[in-house]
């Protein structure tokens, strides 16, 4: 069993990065972007076929681990 976990800052906090982005693709002639956030992705590859299971234990990985609950959300799917 296969999860995506994607992981974003709130939209509350400044994400220099994202702007970064934003003004680079302007730059370049994107102009249409207004704005950009920058986030990452975790896959993880898991044992097991327990899809219940999995979910229990990825939010717990991403509360304890993965993200950042101040600053960051996230959500996940999980492929078959």
């Amino acid at each position: 069993m296969k999860a995506n976990i994607f992981v974003t800052l709130k939209r509350e906090v400044l994400d220099p990065q994202g702007d970064a982005v934003r003004r680079s693709l302007g730059s370049l002639g994107f102009e249409e972007v207004k704005s950009a956030r920058v986030g990452k992705l975790i896959e993880l590859e898991l044992d097991g076929n327990d899809r219940a299971n999995a979910e229990s234990h990825i939010q717990s990985m991403c509360e304890k681990l993965l993200a950042n609950p101040v600053i960051e959300d996230f959500h996940y799917e999980i492929v078959d």
